[in-house]
């Protein structure tokens, strides 16, 4: 993708009003903005502008995945009836939102919505002797989820952009150790997409081979989940699993937490042997006696973040991201059609774009209202504004998304400024 583009490139128009079905705060803004198309309740099309956001955002969580020593794969969406029949989830009745497939011989498929059964029965080629783990693989692909309510924009989604990790190992204890780095490693992912201080390590059931799984929760007045939250200790207790047990084993009494509205923005899973019994993933130990393989599940949404970064990072005028997985770190415009202007601004966006700064440039015959409207509506973090005005006070004028001030500084220390604030983000 191109580090920086002038805004008349782009096919994409901004609107005034957002769909009349689409109910959804974080998908009425991305479809102004242009940064999605809506094809369906719960299916979107990822635009230039929201196809950059969610780059980043992979490219965020797959630095973190790398560091674990994680290898990344690219999985199929179809997948075979068989590995799901040795597990019991093929069963519409164990598991109600597939969408299934069949080829022209009617051999039955499904579109993969996880990848527990498939990745496993993969993992049979490779795993036979202790010396072959510990292993984790990861995937960054779209997934399908037969959903029966899409009410939530890019939060709940008929098909989505994930990443979905798995580890193999040979004992509990190696497991454990694996997945105590994962934890830490999302809590950095959140910090990194700006939403450390909103995000929450939270103890939820599901734990079948420990007393929890773990969920991170965002607070968010839209949210689908009610959670509990320690700020001293910053984690939470998800309300299903709020009871005197949990309370004591984490340390924490009931009057001590307080009650918020989140949304689920990753989990992570012990599995145990539970898939690897189903379908007879086994290694031989040194003694040479069969073990079957120990297990982990670890996801992150990522477009559902897209989705409750817009809600959450965002104001009446447009979006407030993050400089991390801004679409642009720098949004240029020009007012007015002087000619000198003009050739001032192209040369300033060659400059920025010649030295590393990610600038689109909206280079666009349109009216200073529009231009304006559109920078807070983009969210991008700086916005550099080259007018007669500006001239006239010493420069340009410059302004973060974020606040309300606005400087003016001499254009050949623009650049200078600017590399020091993205570089202190």
């Amino acid at each position: 993708m191109m580090a920086s583009m002038k805004q008349s490139q782009l096919f994409t128009k901004t609107r005034k009003e957002a769909p009349r079905d689409e109910e959804a705060r974080n998908a009425q803004l991305l479809i102004r903005a242009g940064f999605i198309h809506k094809e369906m309740a719960g299916v979107y099309d990822l635009l230039p502008l929201g196809l950059r956001v969610v780059r980043k955002i992979e490219n965020i969580i797959r630095d973190e995945m790398d560091g674990l020593g994680a290898l990344e794969i690219q999985s199929s969406a179809l997948q075979k009836k068989e590995a799901w029949e040795q597990s019991g989830r093929w069963n519409d009745e164990i598991v109600d939102n597939w969408f299934k497939t069949e080829l022209k011989s009617g051999q039955q498929l499904g579109l993969a919505f996880t990848h527990e059964e498939a990745i496993t029965s993969m993992m049979k080629s490779f795993i036979s002797s202790y010396r072959d783990l510990p292993i984790a693989v990861y995937d960054i692909r779209t997934i399908f989820r037969n959903e029966e309510r899409a009410k939530s924009g890019l939060m709940r989604g008929r098909e989505f952009n994930w990443k979905a990790l798995y580890s193999f190992a040979r004992s509990k204890e190696e497991h454990d150790t694996f997945y105590e780095k994962v934890k830490d490693a999302y809590l950095r992912i959140y910090e990194k997409l700006g939403l450390g201080g909103s995000t929450y390590l939270t103890y939820a059931l599901g734990g079948s081979f420990s007393p929890y799984s773990h969920e991170f929760q965002t607070l968010s007045e839209v949210g689908e989940d009610t959670i509990y939250i320690s700020d001293e200790q910053h984690i939470a207790v998800n309300e299903e699993a709020l009871n005197e047990e949990v309370l004591k084993d984490l340390s924490l009494s009931r009057e001590e937490l307080r009650e918020a509205k989140a949304v689920e923005v990753g989990n992570i899973f012990s599995l145990g042997e539970k898939f690897s019994r189903a379908l007879n993933l086994t290694f031989k130990d040194e003694n040479g006696t069969e073990q079957f393989v120990y297990m982990g599940s670890y996801g992150i949404g990522i477009t559902r973040l897209v989705g409750v970064i817009a809600e959450t990072m965002s104001d009446e005028r447009g979006f407030i991201w993050p400089e991390s997985i801004a679409p642009f770190q720098v949004h240029l415009l020009v007012f007015g059609e002087n000619d000198t202007l003009r050739i001032e601004a192209e040369n300033l966006y060659h400059d920025l774009k010649n030295a590393g700064i990610e600038v689109l440039y909206d280079d666009r015959s349109a009216r200073p209202g529009e231009k304006l409207a559109d920078a807070d509506l983009f969210g991008i973090p700086y916005r550099v504004v080259l007018s007669e005005r500006s001239k006239e006070q010493g420069g340009v004028e410059l302004k973060e998304r974020k606040g309300d001030e606005v400087e003016y500084i001499a254009q050949d220390r623009l650049l200078a400024e600017l590399q020091q604030r993205i570089e202190t983000i």
